[in-house]
């Protein structure tokens, strides 16, 4: 993905959300969690480096020589947690979906997402209703 980011810049914002999408499929959710990890944890540490240590304890200073985030890669890192949270709520309403065909409850379900039941319902019914929604 690295590289691809930058040329998006001139595009409108239906060809963005698009492109967003497409990407969505090129990554599994644990792939996709993984570089985001490995993103955001280099980004962290960085931070540490370039903000300095209070402690002078050498043992616990970050390895030397970590090197920021690229603007390609904070992009990178932000498109990434789109594309984790978009796979997470669909697999959300997937599951909501298998609870009601083995016979759940929207008060089970609704408690098991720590909500009510009358919120469980109008967040799948809307989902369900989006997906029936021709994109544009």
């Amino acid at each position: 993905m690295s590289g691809i980011l930058d040329s998006q810049a001139n595009l409108t914002d239906s060809e963005r959300m698009a492109y967003l999408d497409e990407l969505g499929w090129q990554w599994t959710l644990t792939t996709a969690v993984a570089r985001f990890e490995n993103l955001r944890t280099r980004d962290s540490l960085a931070a540490l480096e370039d903000g300095g240590l209070e402690d002078d304890d050498e043992n616990d200073a970050p390895d030397a020589g970590i090197t920021p985030l690229s603007r390609t890669e904070a992009l990178e890192l932000l498109a990434l947690g789109e594309i984790i949270a978009r796979k997470a709520a669909y697999g959300r309403q997937l599951s909501v979906r298998s609870a009601r065909a083995a016979g759940a409850s929207w008060a089970q379900i609704g408690q098991a997402l720590g909500t009510t039941r009358q919120s469980a319902w109008e967040s799948h019914t809307r989902w369900l209703d989006s997906q029936s929604q021709p994109s544009s």
